[in-house]
């Protein structure tokens, strides 16, 4: 096991970093989704397809590639659907399609996934689906539905007859959530639904961009505690903002450290996966949050004002802690899987 990026890796970490520094600053984060950042994301990086199977026009890559990418668009809180569009291609590669895999591989198709069942007769399915991830920005869902055979994973154009979205009011203002109703919408069965595996690759998807806004917040407030006077003097030298800072940093390295190894499990030992995605957010999502939190609080006054980027760490923060589940339920999870 390696938990130190390759140089490949760190490769990726820089291109995608270089590339949302210019074409994705935080002060752009607050118009929220531009259609143009996501296909340059693509074409230029063709980060879409970077899990896809090269058979279907992919990189190929594994999911430690994957979560180098997510840290860096969780860094920059990256608007619009390219986390659902990474959950959907990570559940493709459990139940490939050559249409869909090709057309996220070529930054055609924005995808969103969803969890809830939905009813269906093979051709048409219908049932609603309270909170769909990116559902307004997304061009195809994929859902399982319930069937005379079982359950089978079908696809769904959210653009077609039979679908009513609603947009959500969210806690995140950089990545929206819909209400999608389907009644009678034409769908296509892409395969029966796998019995394990999809869930715990989101929940490693998903720490990885926790990961990343921890960085981010971290050095924020690092890098404003060397420049703000107070009392004639930085707050980076009193201690009680050190030792804060020092336990903001401890808490980094932990989820880093769990991020990486559940990454590599869910490349290369698949029967540790389940028990490392459960850490993955039983830890992750609540460091995450911990740490977004008291980065704006040690911004003081200033960190409380709209004007200030502090709030959109802590909301997507809040947002990403609770979107696969609280961390109870994965704490729960994990003390099933050992046994205790």
């Amino acid at each position: 096991m390696k938990l130190v990026l390759s140089q490949e890796q760190q490769e990726l970490r820089a291109a995608v970093r270089d590339f949302l520094r210019t074409a994705s600053p935080l002060p752009k984060v607050r118009d929220g989704y531009d259609p143009q950042v996501y296909a340059r994301l693509n074409g230029e990086l063709g980060l879409s397809g970077l899990i896809i199977p090269e058979e279907y026009g992919g990189a190929g890559a594994g999911l430690s590639e994957l979560a180098v990418a997510l840290e860096e668009t969780g860094a920059a809180l990256l608007p619009g659907p390219f986390l659902a569009t990474a959950f959907t291609a990570l559940a493709l590669t459990l139940v490939p399609d050559k249409e869909l895999m090709s057309g996220i591989a070529e930054g055609r198709i924005a995808a969103t996934l969803d969890e809830s069942e939905v009813a269906s007769d093979g051709t048409t399915a219908s049932g609603t689906l309270p909170q769909v991830l990116s559902g307004m920005d997304a061009d195809v869902l994929v859902v399982p539905a319930r069937t005379g055979d079982g359950l089978v994973m079908v696809a769904v154009e959210l653009a077609g007859p039979g679908v009513t979205r609603t947009a959500l009011e969210t806690l995140d203002l950089t990545r929206g959530q819909a209400k999608v109703v389907l009644e009678g919408a034409p769908v296509r069965v892409l395969g029966p639904a796998p019995e394990h595996g999809i869930a715990d690759r989101l929940c490693v998807a998903l720490a990885a961009e926790q990961l990343g806004v921890m960085r981010a917040a971290l050095d924020a407030i690092v890098a404003y505690a060397k420049v703000r006077v107070a009392f004639g003097r930085y707050i980076g030298s009193y201690q009680g903002v050190k030792h804060k800072l020092a336990d903001m940093h401890g808490k980094l390295e932990q989820a880093e450290s769990i991020v990486r190894y559940a990454a590599w499990a869910a490349d290369e030992a698949p029967d540790e996966l389940p028990e490392a995605a459960a850490l993955a957010q039983a830890y992750v999502g609540r460091a995450c949050f911990e740490v977004a939190r008291d980065h704006l609080l040690l911004h003081g006054g200033i960190g409380y004002t709209w004007e200030h980027d502090a709030h959109l760490f802590y909301k997507r923060a809040k947002a990403d802690e609770v979107l696969l589940g609280p961390p109870r339920v994965h704490r729960a999870r994990l003390a099933q899987l050992l046994e205790l």
